[in-house]
């Protein structure tokens, strides 16, 4: 039987949400991604779950109250970056700071996956906003303008959500369930 995958992320508030749909906006005649995340579907990754039953999601969901006791905090995204090979990277991404209360949220969280069963991750937590998949050729021209997409873009990150991820849809991502850190 195929489960359907999740993952537990920070959801962005709108105008950043806006910020960054209207840079994919710009850049997509620019740069060679083929797939560009719908803005309702862009967030900070905290933990990619995978296939999960309903046993395991009842049990996570209810673990996962535990985290309204972690205080809300406020984080930075701005500058473009990206993933894999320079001449043909595999995605493209805006900065997230790496601030020790997200790392101290972030292995929470995976904390709380590995008691309720999860595999740990194997790769380091980098966290990244993710603006586009999948480059089709060269990005020749991406020196020259992630001068032109920097910034400091600060917002509150209050809530932690668990997304049901939808491949057939856009947006993919489907909120599951939302906890609100302390205030």
């Amino acid at each position: 039987m195929n489960f359907p995958h999740y993952f537990i992320a920070i959801p962005l508030p709108d105008s950043h949400k806006q910020l960054y749909a209207a840079w994919q906006q710009k850049l997509k005649n620019k740069l060679c991604y083929k797939q560009w995340p719908h803005p309702e579907d862009l967030h900070i990754t905290l933990t990619f779950l995978g296939a999960v039953d309903e046993t395991k999601l009842e049990a996570l969901t209810q673990i996962m109250h535990d985290i309204e006791n972690i205080p809300a905090f406020s984080l930075e995204t701005g500058k473009l970056g990206t993933f894999g090979n320079p001449k043909k990277p595999r995605v493209l991404w805006a900065d997230v700071e790496r601030k020790r209360e997200l790392v101290r949220l972030q292995e929470y969280v995976e904390d709380i996956a590995l008691r309720v069963g999860f595999q740990p991750e194997k790769r380091a937590y980098n966290p990244h906003i993710t603006l586009a998949k999948k480059c089709s050729g060269g990005n020749e021209n991406f020196s020259d303008l992630k001068e032109h997409y920097t910034g400091q873009y600060r917002f509150n990150v209050k809530q932690v959500v668990i997304y049901r991820i939808h491949p057939e849809k856009n947006p993919k991502y489907h909120v599951t369930a939302i906890y609100n850190l302390a205030a």
